[in-house]
């Protein structure tokens, strides 16, 4: 049978671009938590654990006040957590959102996905769930989560994210309740780059099956019950071992409308490039929201990454970290917005 040169070009890059195999990338500088999931994955070779790992370890340090106990407390003061796992060879998905007194969401979510029949539970059910399960109740709130909520009711409950209620959200705190509806907000946004740090992790081996996960305390001043895009399948993260993996960060209430991991990834099976598929992505969020935050980060099935942003007042360059075959430790990548 005779076989074309091109034949043989395509199966070498092929070959080439598994020697990226396997690979760990996760949104943002949380070094630890990339370290944490590229060890998992050399000391067992599971995807899943890679990705438990780095996103539990990110709930441990809390990092950036984003993700894990004592962080984006709601109009309350309470801290709650949410969390997705998604396994890209079964395409099973465990998810917890609104989860009460539990630390260790990631792990929550993974027993919905290995435990349950279900996909998602929420809220006090969540919580009971995980009891359950032999998670351990503790107190997510810590002072310094106590002290945002104490100088946010000084400051008149501000940033507030209410709309068409009274009394004005902007000169009160409430109790709210509905007024005739209006073309606009009654008042500006506040959209903070730190309120918004979600980790979203992916992990691909040797043999390209794949997983992809996220976790995260939402958005600081949340109305109670508030679930943004973190443990939304498609939105806050999507993998299918034969196409590709992608997560997001950002403005979830905007985002999740999207389903940008989703499309990022389909963009991929079809043969985009990750750079290119990311980045498409954005683009069509940025269509009828030009100055939201957010940022996404794409794997294909050889190993080959990207990641994409939305230039907006807060955010010009977005970072996020990398490990994979050819580096000893973590490696710190960015991307210009655009």
């Amino acid at each position: 049978m005779d076989v074309s040169p091109q034949f043989f070009f395509l199966m070498l890059c092929f070959q080439l671009g598994r020697t990226s195999l396997p690979l760990v990338i996760n949104t943002w500088p949380f070094k630890s938590a990339t370290a944490a999931a590229w060890d998992a994955l050399q000391s067992s070779g599971l995807v899943l654990d890679a990705v438990e790992k780095g996103c539990a370890r990110c709930e441990i340090e809390q990092c950036d006040g984003t993700v894990g106990f004592g962080g984006s407390p709601d109009e309350t003061g309470e801290t709650t957590l949410d969390a997705l796992i998604m396994n890209g060879n079964t395409m099973e998905v465990g998810a917890v959102a609104d989860l009460r007194r539990i630390k260790n969401a990631i792990g929550v979510a993974r027993a919905v996905m290995e435990r349950t029949e279900h996909t998602m539970l929420v809220g006090e059910s969540a919580s009971v769930f995980a009891e359950n399960m032999g998670f351990v109740a503790e107190d997510l709130t810590t002072n310094k989560s106590l002290n945002v909520f104490t100088q946010w009711l000084k400051g008149n409950c501000q940033p507030n994210y209410r709309k068409n209620v009274n009394p004005d959200p902007l000169k009160s705190c409430g109790p709210y309740g509905p007024v005739a509806m209006q073309t606009q907000c009654n008042g500006v946004r506040h959209v903070n780059i730190h309120s918004h740090d979600t980790i979203g992790l992916i992990a691909i081996d040797k043999d390209g099956h794949m997983a992809a996960g996220t976790s995260t305390n939402g958005l600081t001043h949340k109305v109670p019950g508030r679930v943004g895009d973190s443990p939304i399948i498609g939105a806050g993260a999507y993998a299918d071992s034969s196409a590709g993996a992608a997560a997001a960060t950002g403005d979830g209430d905007i985002m999740m409308r999207f389903l940008p991991s989703y499309l990022a990834v389909e963009l991929m099976r079809n043969g985009a490039d990750p750079s290119v598929a990311c980045k498409s992505a954005i683009s069509r969020i940025k269509r009828h929201y030009s100055d939201f935050f957010g940022a996404i980060i794409c794997a294909n099935t050889t190993g080959h990454y990207g990641a994409a942003c939305n230039k907006a007042p807060s955010l010009t360059e977005f970072h996020f970290m990398v490990q994979n075959s050819e580096s000893d430790s973590p490696v710190l990548k960015s991307v210009t917005c655009f």
